[in-house]
């Protein structure tokens, strides 16, 4: 296995108060990680930890194999905070050769990477603009090019795309799931079904303690379907399908909606069961889908 972040039994505390409660976890290396929970669950708390700006109580965090805060991390782990700014008086390309410069690059070579990084959030033409003469969304893009600065090996993420239009969160998106190969990202936000498009792991953190883990795995015996319904036949549906061989459990996530899980042993066509089922009692149907979203497996578990 390849851990490009470890942590073991992490503990924080800021007064009597424990934001942060024996936190265990592993990421490897081109994982693209969601943190997920609620405001006050210790996400700034632990994405702090990683950055090295705050230092656990107890406990150990480690980063490509370097402590959290090591000089060896230099370059290699970026983070973008959910409220970062550029100085509205300076252009974009002044603001982000500094950064470079920052990182002990010489001057040309810090322009040539502040161009690199612009082309990859296709704000190429916006260069010699002033951050305040841009968009929202294009602020956030350029605030985004500047995570990228050095060609990290690990970037974390505090709400990449909050209040951006769908086209500019697109384009962050696909910056992301374009790049994943070659750089590991955690992302926090609250918009799950964003998440379930990025990530292949996902942490939901609580009360300073870590849930549930869920990944992109799936058992190879036990199945799901979720069946979208066009009207409320919820109940009658139900006990129809309940009599089909292989059917484990049937669970109503919302009012027109179930969740199926089946074993693939006792019946390798499931899904082709089910629609016959539907067909013959001339149940209408929204959509069936394999598999179970992100919610239905976080919140199943919490």
């Amino acid at each position: 296995m390849n851990a490009i972040v470890q942590c073991q039994a992490l503990t924080k505390s800021y007064g009597s108060k424990q934001v942060l409660k024996q936190l265990s976890f592993e990421l490897e290396k081109g994982d693209v990680a969601a943190l997920i929970g609620p405001n006050g669950a210790g996400k700034t708390t632990l994405f702090s930890i990683l950055c090295g700006y705050l230092k656990p109580d107890s406990g150990s965090v480690s980063l490509l194999g370097h402590r959290a805060g090591s000089d060896a991390l230099f370059g290699k782990v970026s983070a973008l905070p959910q409220d970062a700014q550029f100085d509205p008086a300076f252009s974009i390309g002044e603001q982000l050769d500094f950064f470079g410069r920052l990182q002990g690059l010489s001057n040309k070579a810090a322009r040539a990477e502040t161009l690199r990084v612009l082309a990859l959030v296709e704000l190429s033409e916006q260069v010699q603009h002033k951050a305040g003469a841009l968009s929202h969304g294009m602020r956030k893009r350029a605030a985004i090019a500047q995570a990228f600065i050095g060609q990290p090996e690990l970037v974390l993420l505090d709400e990449p795309t909050a209040g951006l239009d769908p086209v500019n969160a697109l384009h962050i998106r696909q910056l992301i799931s374009r790049l994943s190969g070659d750089v590991s990202f955690m992302i926090s936000s609250h918009n799950i079904f964003e998440l379930e498009q990025l990530c292949n792991k996902v942490l939901y953190l609580e009360h300073g303690q870590l849930q549930t883990q869920a990944s992109g795995e799936t058992d190879s015996q036990q199945q799901y379907l979720t069946l979208q319904l066009e009207q409320d036949d919820a109940a009658a549906v139900t006990q129809a399908l309940s009599q089909l061989p292989g059917l484990v459990s049937i669970n109503a996530s919302q009012k027109k909606e179930l969740v199926l899980c089946y074993s693939v042993q006792q019946n390798t066509d499931f899904d082709l069961a089910v629609l016959q089922c539907l067909a013959a009692n001339g149940w209408r149907y929204r959509n069936l889908t394999k598999g179970q979203t992100l919610e239905q497996k976080l919140f199943k578990a919490v």
